[in-house]
């Protein structure tokens, strides 16, 4: 019994540890031209199942035309999603013109 217990917590221990951030990287136009960038959060709740806040790419890339959009969850995102238990998952979304 002993035995089993610590395995399981072995295996889970692992799991989180190997977890990783992920990103989602896409290109709009010719990408991006002057470096500039431009950050904003997304708010979902509950382990992601509900949605606050989210930015709109569109709107933060302004008038440009060509531009890159990185949406990812960061260290950071994790560690506060960590704390909170999974009730608040952030993300960020980076514009790059």
């Amino acid at each position: 019994m002993k035995k089993t217990v610590l395995n399981l917590i072995s295996v889970l221990t692992f799991s989180l540890l190997l977890s990783s951030c992920y990103s989602l990287t896409y290109s709009v136009g010719k990408g991006p031209q002057t470096g500039i960038d431009v950050k904003e959060k997304n708010h979902y709740f509950v382990y992601g199942l509900a949605k606050g806040k989210t930015s709109d790419p569109t709107k933060m890339a302004g008038e440009a035309e060509d531009y890159e959009v990185n949406i990812s969850h960061t260290f950071v995102d994790g560690f506060i999603s960590a704390i909170t238990f999974g009730v608040y998952n952030p993300t960020t979304t980076k514009i790059t013109k």
